[in-house]
């Protein structure tokens, strides 16, 4: 059994293998690791055949078995090909690949188990171990869910649980939550940024203007308005090139205010060539002179010089039809304040208040509520499958794995834990793999229902050897995402016994139960 289940494996992460390198010219190393994980649930098909086989008749040829299984093992392959595509759906490449490369390497496995399987299986190949008989035999000690008074309370009390987990259960989009960053390294950062004053690379104001004095007017009225945020000391300045370059009008208005101040025949001017015993001829040669040489100073101009070199990357220059410059913001003390420099961007033409982090986080909220959607219709779409062959016992196959993923978010919001985007992506596995367990269990006969039970046991523990272990990983991604799978798994192979079809000494699978 085991190098039977390994050949349909090697098979499946193969031909994943070999199809992905074509469709993606080369493969991220993560696919490979990760990917051959999620292949590795492949084995249910092989695991499903080969105990199906213990728990058949003798005088039963496999190809025979082949045939009663077959539309079970065609809705398993379905049901886990729409959880795994839901991964395809996301922004992110690394997933969409791994998602590719694990539909491959189920399609092969279940190839192989179609194709291979019954020729290399007979009645006598296998053998049946204590251990297996009690295991299969220990699905008749799980209660059966039945609509009468316990059903109910039963139901009732999980749905308060419900309902009281999920109105707790926070979201959170924030990119920074998907980094691990040691707090040290991060002191460090505040710590040094308040020394040397820098801006944050992160935020700041896009100015943009039909010429360039517009932008630098655009800038002048934007600092005027931080002004107040600045006496705050919610910020201790700003960087823009407006600081060394005002635009023409402030150089004009600058220019008679030193002429009409400074350079008035009463002024100090008048006074210092008395000082220094000149005469009037000389205060109005100097004051000519001074007023010639005051020619306007231009922003490009300024930006070539040495003494504009650490401050270009503040003026865009010409981009397109229009001009544009940054505006950086310093000493930022509180992120919580992030909103009052927004607002401040809010009433001005012409500028943009830009936040990449906010940004980033917005494309995260974005695919998680789309990813949301798509769980939704994946469950729909699946349950339609599912009454084609089950009728109305549909319901008891799909049960496991939505009540499992109910169950999960409402812990997860009992214990303070916030969704994001890996966690709903779990829930999509988590339904792929867990249908397959109802799936399992909606057969009618006694017998079949005892090695199907042996089945849902040894995938569960693959399962959460898989996946459960990435709770344990240091990644905020896989730690959410392993976290759910953990829970999730382990809740569908609790319940799904208690969902079972009932039983009868027909074996037919095509017979109606409620």
């Amino acid at each position: 059994p085991i190098a039977l289940i390994a050949l349909s494996i090697a098979i499946g992460c193969l031909g994943a293998l070999s199809v992905s390198w074509l469709l993606f010219g080369r493969l991220h190393l993560l696919t490979l690791v990760f990917g051959a994980s999620l292949v590795g649930i492949a084995q249910d098909y092989a695991i499903y055949f080969l105990c199906a086989r213990l728990g058949t008749a003798a005088q039963t040829d496999s190809r025979e078995l082949l045939r009663r299984l077959l539309p079970g093992l065609a809705l398993m392959l379905l049901a886990a090909v729409i959880g795994y595509l839901g991964m395809a759906l996301t922004p992110f490449p690394g997933l969409r690949q791994m998602a590719v490369f694990s539909v491959l390497g189920l399609l092969f496995a279940w190839l192989t188990v179609i194709l291979w399987f019954p020729a290399l299986i007979h009645a006598n190949t296998l053998r049946s171990t204590a251990l297996a008989d009690r295991c299969s035999h220990s699905i008749g000690r799980w209660p059966r869910f039945r609509a009468n008074r316990t059903g109910y309370l039963l139901l009732a009390t999980f749905a308060v649980f419900t309902v009281t987990g999920l109105a707790r259960l926070n979201v959170s989009d924030d990119i920074r939550a998907l980094q691990k960053t040691p707090q040290h390294l991060l002191d460090d950062q505040i710590k040094l940024g308040k020394l040397l004053d820098t801006p944050t690379p992160a935020q700041f104001y896009l100015v943009r203007g039909n010429t360039a004095e517009q932008v630098l007017q655009r800038e002048e009225q934007l600092k005027q308005r931080l002004q107040d945020l600045i006496g705050k000391k919610l910020i201790s300045g700003v960087q823009a090139v407006s600081n060394w370059v005002p635009s023409q009008q402030q150089q004009h208005d600058d220019r008679d205010l030193i002429a009409a101040t400074l350079l008035t025949p009463q002024g100090p001017l008048a006074a210092i060539a008395a000082a220094i015993d000149e005469h009037a001829q000389w205060v109005q040669d100097m004051r000519q002179r001074l007023l010639a040489h005051g020619e306007p100073l231009l922003p490009q101009a300024f930006i070539d010089s040495p003494a504009g070199q650490p401050w270009r990357h503040l003026w865009l220059g010409k981009t397109g039809a229009q001009y544009a410059s940054i505006v950086a913001v310093r000493g930022l003390s509180d992120y919580r304040q992030l909103p009052l420099l927004a607002a401040a961007a809010a009433p001005a033409e012409g500028v943009q208040w830009v936040d990449k982090v906010a940004d980033i986080s917005a494309v995260l909220r974005y695919y998680r509520e789309y990813m949301t959607w798509a769980l939704l219709a994946a469950y729909f779409t699946i349950f339609l499958l599912l009454a084609l062959r089950y009728r109305r016992a549909a319901w008891r196959a799909i049960a496991p794995p939505l009540l499992a993923t109910l169950a999960t978010l409402a812990l997860f919001g009992l214990i303070g834990q916030p969704l994001q985007l890996f966690h709903v992506l779990a829930c999509l596995l988590l339904l792929g793999l867990g249908v397959d367990y109802g799936i399992f269990l909606q057969e009618p006969t006694d017998r079949h229902q005892r090695f199907s039970w042996l089945t849902v046991g040894l995938s569960a523990i693959s399962a959460l050897l898989s996946f459960g272990l990435l709770a344990l990983s240091n990644s905020p991604p896989l730690h959410a995402f392993g976290l759910t799978m953990l829970i999730g798994m382990a809740l569908v192979w609790l319940i799904s016994p208690c969902f079972r079809g009932a039983a009868s000494s027909s074996s037919s699978p095509h017979e109606t139960r409620q």
